[in-house]
């Protein structure tokens, strides 16, 4: 049975990560998870419309196969746009426009969220990712907000998590949380897996890193660990290094001091389309991450066919090992390296067979499977 045209408006202030208030400005937001859940609500034959801050606006001019609709934000030093923008043109917006059939609005311990479901808690979902408090301001406005606001004036709120960890944490405060979880969809037309060979998916004898170059994601530990499994015998890989950040220069400094300078490449910023080959042709893309929520690198990965080596911090993770997508293990080392190199073939048919899931088609559409009645 095909589903009638709906009218789907989503509210996702915050396109990307800004690790500082200063919000880098990007070229374009067509490869953020948010861009993907419209572009796959669009293919399932509906019409769409998305509301983000403008502070996250792409410096050039870009067209879309749907309406974007740029809020101002105010209050900037209390409301920061980084973690927690206040955009007060939202609520005469949803007080005119009553055409939505469904509304999606991003996390629970936001402003816009408790905006669109006191206005229109019937057809709002809020699609939770946080797994824990907030840490700003030592958990006290999140703890604040969850106890009070969530429980008591967001209590008919309707709720998808995108990890089961999520799952876990909303439940403690709201109580109609669907038992299915939706996480982040890609656009497979555009993410191809690399050819084959007898059946088998090809792979370089290379690993992938994806990722912004700063502390928290512990790219030096993912080096030690390159360094000590070329130490083994395994002089002919290459760690392919993607992203940019403040920590360059000390990420070169252990290159040279682990003496993999040579099998290191520092690739620097790459569009999608330079990047997913590189991690497409890949044994592995590898995370070390020690604090993150759902990763978008992580769910490209699975869904061109190789598998990921993580520490258990990732949401994602709870998925990688139970479907063996990959190597799940805190403070991995140059065995888990050994281990998907060894098993490659395994792993990647399991990431194939993965791939529909992750189609942003199918994330769109669970949405309604959750709450049929929207």
């Amino acid at each position: 049975m095909v589903m009638a045209l709906k009218n789907v408006l989503i509210i996702n202030p915050i396109l990307y990560t800004a690790e500082t208030n200063e919000i880098p400005k990007v070229d374009s937001i067509k490869d953020t998870m948010i861009y993907a859940l419209c572009i796959g609500f669009l293919k399932a034959g509906h019409r769409v419309t998305l509301i983000a801050a403008q502070d996250y606006q792409p410096c050039v001019e870009e067209e879309y196969p749907f309406s974007v609709i740029w809020m101002h934000t105010v209050c900037r030093s209390v409301f920061q746009p980084r973690c927690f923008p206040y955009m007060p043109a939202l609520r005469p917006f949803l007080r005119r426009h009553k055409e939505y059939d469904l509304i999606i609005t991003s996390e629970m311990f936001a402003s816009w969220s408790y905006t669109a479901v006191r206005l229109s808690w019937e057809k709002t979902v809020v699609w939770h990712e946080l797994a824990a408090h907030n840490r700003l301001l030592h958990q006290i406005p999140s703890k604040l907000w969850y106890h009070v606001v969530a429980r008591f004036l967001m209590r008919k709120a309707r709720v998808v998590a995108r990890s089961r960890a999520a799952q876990s944490f909303i439940s403690r405060y709201v109580g109609n949380v669907a038992e299915e979880v939706i996480d982040h969809g890609v656009e497979l037309e555009k993410l191809p897996p690399v050819g084959t060979d007898a059946g088998n998916i090809v792979k370089e004898k290379r690993f992938a890193v994806v990722s912004q170059f700063i502390a928290r994601k512990q790219i030096d530990r993912t080096i030690e660990a390159f360094a000590d499994f070329v130490e083994r015998g395994n002089g002919d890989y290459t760690l392919y290094l993607i992203g940019q950040g403040p920590e360059e220069a000390a990420l070169r400094e252990t290159a040279v001091r682990r003496n993999v300078e040579q099998r290191i490449r520092f690739c620097g910023q790459m569009t999608h389309e330079q990047l997913l080959p590189v991690v497409a042709g890949a044994r592995a893309l590898l995370v070390y991450t020690r604090q993150d929520n759902n990763m978008v690198s992580i769910v490209e990965s699975i869904a061109v066919g190789t598998p990921v080596v993580t520490t258990s911090v990732p949401y994602n993770a709870e998925y990688i090992e139970r479907e063996q997508l990959g190597i799940v293990k805190d403070r991995w080392g140059a065995e888990a390296l050994e281990q998907i190199c060894a098993e490659n073939q395994a792993y990647v048919q399991n990431c194939l067979r993965y791939r529909d899931r992750l189609s942003a088609v199918s994330c769109a559409e669970a949405f309604w499977r959750c709450f049929p009645d929207t």
